[in-house]
C-alpha cells in the first residue's frame, strides 16, 4: 500500500493537486483517514479545515472508513421509478447493514449516489464504481457473492 505522503507529494505541484490528491489516497486506502487530511493541509499551504471542507465537499470521497467493496444504489428519478427502493431493501437484507454502514467484516459499505449515466438500463448499482444494469432485488445475491 502507497504512503498518503508519497501520494500528497506526487501531486503538491499541480493546479487542483489536492483533489487529485484525495482521488489518489481514496484509491489507495477507499477513504481519506485524518492523518491524510492533515498532511494534504501542510503540503497545500491550506487549514486543516479547509482541506477538509475540500473531501467532504464532493461526494465521491470519504472521510470515513469504509468497506473494501463500496455498492452504490443510484436514486435518480428513473432508477426510482424502475424499482431502485427494493434493490436497495434486497442490498441492505443481503448484507446486514443500512445506507452509510460498512459490515462487520469490512468488506461492504452501502451508500447512495446520484445518476450513474445509465438510464436505459434501470435500476443500476456499482460496486466499486462498476456499473451493473438491470438489477431486480433476486440478482443481488448472486451479483454481491461475486465480491465475497
Amino acid at each position: 500500500m502507497a504512503n498518503y505522503k508519497d501520494l500528497i507529494a506526487g501531486q503538491q505541484n499541480k493546479k487542483g493537486g489536492i483533489i487529485e490528491a484525495f482521488h489518489a489516497i481514496q484509491a489507495e486506502y477507499n477513504y481519506i483517514p485524518q492523518e491524510a487530511l492533515k498532511e494534504a493541509a501542510r503540503a497545500f499551504g491550506i487549514s486543516e479545515a479547509r482541506a477538509y471542507g475540500v473531501a467532504t465537499f464532493y461526494s465521491y470521497l470519504s472521510v470515513e472508513k469504509r468497506g473494501k467493496y463500496i455498492v452504490r444504489m443510484c436514486e435518480s428519478a428513473p432508477c426510482h421509478v424502475a424499482g431502485a427502493d427494493a434493490v436497495l431493501e434486497a442490498i441492505q437484507k443481503h448484507l446486514g447493514v443500512g445506507v452509510g454502514e460498512t459490515t462487520a467484516d469490512g468488506k461492504f459499505t452501502v451508500e447512495l449516489c446520484e445518476c450513474i449515466g445509465q438510464c436505459q438500463a434501470t435500476p443500476v448499482i456499482t460496486v466499486n464504481s462498476l456499473p451493473v444494469f438491470n438489477v431486480k432485488p433476486e440478482d443481488v445475491p448472486r451479483i454481491l457473492s461475486e465480491y465475497k
